[in-house]
């Protein structure tokens, strides 16, 4: 698992590699991610949007821009976390993510950006 602190916003990331698919006559491999968002901060704030990028060992950098995340704006309060699970299909067996939340203050109202730590991703028997 990876962590980090943004502005009182603590962001945890666990992955798992889910297995390989056949796609457009080519093989992907599916991993799995849980992204947990705890407000450490003293105010509520709300996550408005998401930017990813996903890197693939084989292929150049993908961006994903998108709003909420799973089809909702989670609103913590001081204290509260929010998790859920997404996953990405690669074409090859190692690579890696990181980006970024859009998040609002409500207290200041002011949007600011909270970091999504880089993590790895890799199926088990690619990382001999």
């Amino acid at each position: 698992m990876v962590s980090q602190i943004t502005r009182g916003i603590k962001i945890s990331v666990l992955t798992s590699f889910e297995g390989t698919y056949f796609k457009n006559y080519k093989i992907h491999y599916a991993f799995t991610y849980q992204v947990t968002i705890e407000n450490q901060s003293k105010d509520s704030v709300q996550l408005n949007s998401r930017h990813w990028e996903i890197y693939d060992a084989l292929n150049d950098m993908e961006m994903v821009d998108g709003e909420g995340v799973i089809g909702k704006k989670p609103v913590l309060k001081p204290g509260e976390a929010y998790t859920y699970s997404s996953g990405c299909l690669l074409s090859s067996p190692i690579g890696a993510m990181k980006g970024h939340f859009n998040m609002v203050n409500f207290t200041s109202t002011r949007s600011f950006k909270v970091e999504i730590p880089a993590f790895k991703l890799g199926a088990p028997f690619a990382l001999n």
